[in-house]
């Protein structure tokens, strides 16, 4: 069976995956995903409410993107980064035997769409009080396909995926996706605060909450019969 999976979710990811039934129709699938003629949608949670950023392509900010390239982390392998210049210039000079050729490989460039579902709140409750902590509920569309690309993008967005325990707030990754905070908030000055990343943490940790992002869609071309086929699923937060 694991012979036949067509691709993979990230870390923590909940929803949809695409097996097939022969090795033609792998190839087929492999194909398909390689030349981008799957779309793929996901679900997700994210720290604070989402507004009008820079990135934004309409009035009120309801959808927009975020076009960051990526990078292995050169601070804390095996994770991904937000590629930059200054990040690019550490590696000049270094042995691709010594550091691992896969460090040394060029930035990807990555796009993620994002579209606002609902602006929502994360209720907290104790023995004396309750209060609720503001998170958006997002579709988020995987224009490319790179490792943990989900993860870094919302990170370096300034509203992580809630649960995220990697890229998220105290996680072993770079914060902010391995980008400087005056550079976000320059970016996308109504990000989530630091402050409320840990609140939204400490929740998570207390409540055993998963990682809120889920595989909600997936359309192609079906590689037998040619029709346009879609699935979907509904997320469990």
């Amino acid at each position: 069976m694991d012979q036949m999976v067509v691709h993979r979710l990230g870390m923590d990811t909940s929803g949809l995956v695409v097996f097939t039934k022969t090795k033609e129709a792998l190839r087929c699938m492999n194909t398909l995903f390689r030349t981008r003629r799957v779309t793929r949608q996901y679900e997700a949670l994210v720290c604070g409410h989402v507004t009008k950023a820079d990135n934004a392509n309409d009035a009120d900010g309801a959808f927009g993107w975020i076009p960051l390239p990526l990078m292995r982390d050169f601070e804390c392998p095996p994770f991904m980064r937000v590629s930059t210049e200054e990040n690019q210039n550490v590696l000049v000079g270094l042995d691709p035997d010594v550091v691992g050729k896969r460090l040394m490989e060029a930035p990807k460039q990555s796009i993620t769409k994002y579209q606002i579902i609902a602006k929502e709140e994360l209720k907290v409750s104790s023995s004396s009080s309750s209060s609720a902590l503001p998170v958006t509920r997002l579709t988020l569309t995987a224009i490319t396909g790179r490792t943990h690309q989900l993860n870094v993008h919302l990170a370096a967005f300034g509203h992580p995926i809630v649960g995220d325990r990697i890229y998220g707030f105290g996680g072993d990754a770079l914060p902010n996706g391995g980008l400087d905070v005056s550079i976000i908030e320059k970016q996308n000055p109504k990000r989530a605060t630091e402050d409320l990343q840990e609140q939204i943490a400490a929740v998570v940790e207390a409540n055993n909450i998963d990682m809120c992002v889920h595989a909600k869609f997936l359309s192609f071309g079906h590689p037998v019969t040619q029709e346009d086929v879609s699935f979907s699923s509904l997320p469990p937060f």
